[in-house]
């Protein structure tokens, strides 16, 4: 079911993750896929270019209904088919929710954190709050006590990200009941980001947000877990009839509208993908268990519960871990842009063949172990 792609399929199909990076150079930084599309989705998109079927989008009813069947399959959650408001993408969608539903007032946001949440905010021109995790921390946890601080200061919209980039936590339903309860009692509205759900792995459990606080905003996308980035299409989820009407009724200047491509591959890969998304799981699985076995170890790895982004904290070997892994021929995404002024960790991406990821450690140990300790900048 999975079809890896050789390095040179790789430059061609994704050229951001590899065509940014040096020829040898193996590139694990971006939240990319080393897999080509699954063939369900290749072939509906392919018809629909055959077809001409590139014009303004549908109004994408079709893909509440898809994805609530989703999510009654995964989750037993039975969400309403009309439930889903079509977005051209989670970041858009977050923006849309905080510009069109959101109350008035400062944005939390934990760190570290998929960098665009911070970038959001400002430009919705709100003031960012950030709750820092504890970065010595064995499990992360949401620190409740900073965050009820923030909004006792008047924060009131948190923005989740569940499951977690960067720390691949799937957060437990008594962590967001309890959170729930704090949000309620100061009439915080959350928005959740959920696009890695489909991807908790063995071990761990996913819990939708909704299911524990019906106010709040869920934004999603097949993007992310069947590696289509491209064809811009996301899904607000409000299962407030309200909050739907006054989305849609918003002027088009205010909606980053989808593509029908995207209305397409989405609708499919809700509905027609469980088995590639099972050998996606199961691969992502054994990396995992390759990854661990393959740090140096000083390397600390907090237990990956979800996504294919390895949070490693490698302070024991470099200060800057990212520089000696460049030299040793593997790109990562640096720990300072998920948490300004935070030394020596990494985000790896271990969405890849084993063997390409059996290379990529290798290189990165060798580097860390021969680059001294805690001093290399």
């Amino acid at each position: 079911m999975l079809r890896d792609l050789s390095d040179d399929q790789a430059r061609t199909a994704l050229p951001f993750k590899w065509g940014a990076t040096e020829p040898g150079v193996l590139p694990a930084w971006v939240a990319e896929m080393d897999f080509r599309l699954a063939e369900p989705i290749e072939d509906a998109l392919v018809r629909a270019v055959r077809g001409s079927a590139l014009g303004y989008p549908p109004p994408a009813d079709g893909l509440g209904t898809a994805f609530a069947g989703f999510a009654q399959r995964h989750w037993s959650w039975r969400v309403p088919d009309d439930a889903s408001v079509a977005t051209g993408g989670v970041m858009s969608g977050i923006r849309l929710a905080l510009e069109a539903l959101c109350p008035a007032g400062p944005v939390v946001v934990p760190q570290p954190c998929y960098p665009p949440f911070r970038d959001v905010v400002a430009v919705t021109g709100r003031e960012l709050v950030t709750v820092d995790l504890d970065p010595d921390a064995d499990v992360a946890t949401l620190d409740l006590a900073a965050i009820e601080a923030a909004f006792a200061a008047g924060a009131r919209t948190f923005l989740l990200c569940n499951p977690h980039n960067p720390l691949g936590r799937a957060w437990t339903r008594s962590e967001l009941e309890a959170l729930a309860e704090l949000t309620g009692r100061y009439g915080v509205r959350v928005v959740s980001d959920e696009i890695h759900a489909p991807l908790v792995l063995p071990g761990a459990t996913f819990t939708p947000y909704l299911t524990v606080d019906q106010s709040a905003v869920m934004v999603t996308s097949a993007s992310k877990s069947f590696n289509m980035p491209a064809v811009h299409g996301a899904q607000l989820v409000l299962l407030d009839p309200a909050d739907r009407e006054r989305v849609r009724a918003l002027p088009v200047p205010a909606q980053n509208t989808w593509s029908s491509l995207g209305v397409v591959a989405g609708e499919v890969a809700w509905r027609d993908c469980d088995e590639w998304l099972a050998a996606l799981v199961e691969r992502l699985d054994r990396n995992r268990a390759l990854l661990a076995d393959e740090l140096p170890p000083k390397a600390r790895m907090r237990p990956l519960e979800a996504t294919y982004l390895a949070w490693l904290d490698l302070r024991a070997y470099a200060a800057d871990p990212c520089a000696v892994a460049l030299r040793h021929g593997v790109r990562l995404a640096p720990g300072g842009d998920y948490q300004p002024g935070l030394p020596g960790h990494v985000r790896l991406n271990l969405a890849t063949s084993a063997d390409r990821l059996a290379e990529i450690l290798h290189r990165l140990v060798t580097g860390l172990t021969t680059s001294g300790t805690g001093t290399d900048t």
